[in-house]
């Protein structure tokens, strides 16, 4: 059974292109694990400083082996900066993990 993982990220007003920057980046690194189904960034269109990453999984077990991955370590680590740069602050303010099951919908 399919399950959706909502990490809601609060960012500073002015930091929601550096989130969606930094997701570009590393496009596609998790679309080879095992149990993975699909991903989404969602920008707000209103007012809101929040963010969701929406990611589906074939089952609760496919999403814990991602996290406990070494490409969820590489993929979630600070990136180290350039010589004589300073290092990249984290763009998030704070985040919340939710988790769903869906219970119905459109078959379309």
């Amino acid at each position: 059974m399919t399950i959706i993982k909502i990490n809601a990220i609060t960012v500073a007003d002015d930091s929601g292109d550096a989130l969606a920057h930094r997701f570009a980046a590393r496009a596609g690194a998790v679309d080879g694990s095992a149990g993975f189904e699909g991903f989404e960034l969602l920008k707000p269109t209103d007012d809101r400083t929040t963010w969701l990453v929406v990611t589906r999984w074939a089952d609760e077990e496919s999403f814990q082996a991602w996290v406990s991955s070494p490409a969820f370590g590489h993929g979630h680590r600070s990136e180290a900066p350039k010589e004589g740069e300073p290092a990249a602050k984290p763009v998030g303010m704070s985040s919340e993990l939710w988790s769903y099951a869906i219970a119905g919908g459109s078959t379309v």
